[in-house]
Order: C-alpha cells, then structure tokens, then sequence
C-alpha cells in the first residue's frame, strides 16, 4: 500500500510564510507591479495563485497541522521537537547554513516540527492495535545484531575488497577502516542494527541479508541502488541472535512496530485525519478550495458507515439468536 505522511512540509511552510508576509502588509488592492495602461495587484495575484496545486496542497497541509495543533499540540514537548531537529540535521553548523539558505527562522522551524509531531500524536490516539496487527509486528522483526560493514561505490572494487577479507589473516575491520565510505569506517566499521532500523543507516538489501547469516560469516558483495546511485556492502556478520518465540520479551517493540505501520497506511491516516477535520467542523469558505479535503471527509464517512452497518449486523444477530433460543 502506498504510504504518505500527511505533514507540513518546510517547503510549503516557506510559501505559507511568505504569502503571510505579504498579506500582512498589503491590501487586497495594493499594487505588486505596474505597466503603461496596466498593472497587477495583490488581488490579482490571489486570484491566480489560489488555483495553482502547490497553493491548494499548502492550504491543506494549513487545515491539518491547525486542527491536530488545537487538539494535540500540549502533546508535544521542547525536547521532543529539539531531538527531532537534532536528528534531521545533526550538528548546529548545517543547521544554520540550512535556515539562512531557505531564509526561515528557528522558531518558524521549530514550529514546523512541532505541527509534525501534533499530528504524530493525533494518528496514535486513534490507533486500537489488534492480535493481527502485533502478528505482523512480529513475524517482521528481527532484533539487533553486531555487524561489520564495508561499503565502496562501484562493483570493481567490491571485487577487490571482497578478496581481501577472504584471505586467511584478513583483518576486517582494519580493511574498513581503509577501504570503506561507510561513516562506521571510523570504528573498524562496526554497526548494530534490527529490522527497525532505517535504510539511511543501514540499507534494507543489507539488513535482509544479514539474518541469514551465522556468526563469523562474510558475504559476497550486496548491490545497493538508491536515490544517490548504486553502493556495494561487504558484510561480516559478528553476532546474530534469533528472536525465539516469546513475543513478550520484546512486548514494547512490537507494539511500536504495529503503531508505526499503523500510522504510516494511508488508507488509516485518511480515516483519521477526515474524523479530526469533521470533529473541528472545518468549512471551507472560498470556492476555489472546495474539494480539498474531500479525500479525508469521504473516506470518514465511509468509516462511519461501515461502523453503523457493522453494529446494525450484529445487533440483528443477537435478536435472531434471541428468537432461536426462545423458540
């Protein structure tokens, strides 16, 4: 199923902040420019604007982030949204040089993330997790292994690589050190990872590999395509460990599991944000954005519906069964 997290985005956030800017000093007649016998007001460029799609998706996201802020923003902490900026951008340097370039304040950021993490808490209040929901949880997951990675950018020296670690005195993680792009080069190229762990750190082909592996094994090179090209790892696997079947000793990280796959199905979230937008009694007043959250609002109602219908079979059940017995 196709997944698509419904947050602000801090492009859209720039927009918003931008069209603020400007309707906050000007009247809907003040002239944005003019030519002989012409000119364009900010009427003029509403107008044209407000029918645009990025314009639409940007009053949307708007509508979203004010109605779960409303309702679940006292859900969210400082620290909360500093970790959250801190693991987006890691050190203060990028961070800085990232709001300069897109000319957007802290506050306004940290605002940003925090509009995120009130929607965050608004998917989960509703998420009621079920047996078959923390059994797919857990016939997913594979808890954490000791590994160690090497990584280079083309096949060829995969190859060569590859031999090295083969030979008999091989000292892998001295080969890492030297060969590998992988950030853990600079600790032998070690790393420890699960099944939750994200394709950013370790990559899934990677990850997929790894639990089949047995302690002290070494794999052939894995091709590894992505956004930024195609990677090749060489994978030493130190310590595996398999998960038994006692689904309670890791109770907290399957049901995290669950909610996360939970928050992140579409078909969910847009149940969820259509009840919120019908609970907060959004009306949309200009013309233009009528059909913006229709998505959400029918897929509510289709809920809702299912729910009445649902509750409508089991109460004629009960009163057929009810009959039965008394015959």
């Amino acid at each position: 199923m196709k997944k698509k997290k419904w947050f602000l985005s801090l492009a859209c956030l720039l927009g918003v902040v931008s069209l603020a800017a400007c309707s906050g000093n000007s009247d809907k007649d003040d002239e944005i420019a003019t030519m002989k016998g012409d000119k364009i007001t900010v009427s003029d460029f509403y107008d044209k604007a407000k029918t645009d799609q990025n314009s639409q998706q940007i009053v949307l996201d708007m509508i979203i982030s004010q109605v779960f802020m409303d309702k679940y923003g006292d859900k969210v902490s400082d620290d909360e949204v500093d970790k959250q900026i801190k693991d987006t951008f890691g050190d203060e340097d990028t961070l800085k040089q990232q709001l300069k370039a897109s000319q957007m304040s802290r506050k306004e950021l940290e605002e940003t993330y925090k509009q995120s993490l009130a929607v965050q808490e608004g998917l989960k209040a509703h998420v009621n997790l079920s047996d078959n929901d923390l059994k797919e949880a857990w016939d997913s997951y594979h808890p954490q292994v000791e590994a160690q990675i090497i990584a280079v950018s083309s096949e060829d020296d995969a190859k060569k690589v590859k031999k090295e670690v083969d030979k008999d005195d091989a000292d892998f993680g001295k080969i890492a050190k030297d060969e590998s792009i992988a950030p853990s080069k600079d600790d032998n190229g070690k790393v420890k990872f699960d099944s939750t762990t994200s394709a950013e750190e370790v990559p899934d082909e990677v990850k997929e590999k790894a639990w089949d592996m047995k302690d002290g094994d070494i794999s052939d090179p894995i091709e590894v395509n992505s956004d930024y090209g195609t990677g090749y790892y060489i994978l030493k696997m130190n310590k595996n460990q398999d998960k038994g079947n006692d689904m309670d000793k890791y109770k907290d990280k399957i049901e995290k599991i669950a909610t996360d796959n939970k928050i992140n199905d579409q078909e969910f979230t847009t149940k969820v944000i259509g009840q919120e937008l019908q609970d907060a009694n959004v009306k949309i007043k200009d013309e233009a954005f009528s059909d913006i959250l229709s998505q959400f609002t029918d897929a509510a109602d289709d809920k809702q519906n299912n729910s009445s219908t649902d509750a409508t079979d089991k109460e004629s059940t009960d009163t057929t069964k009810t009959e039965e017995s008394s015959d």
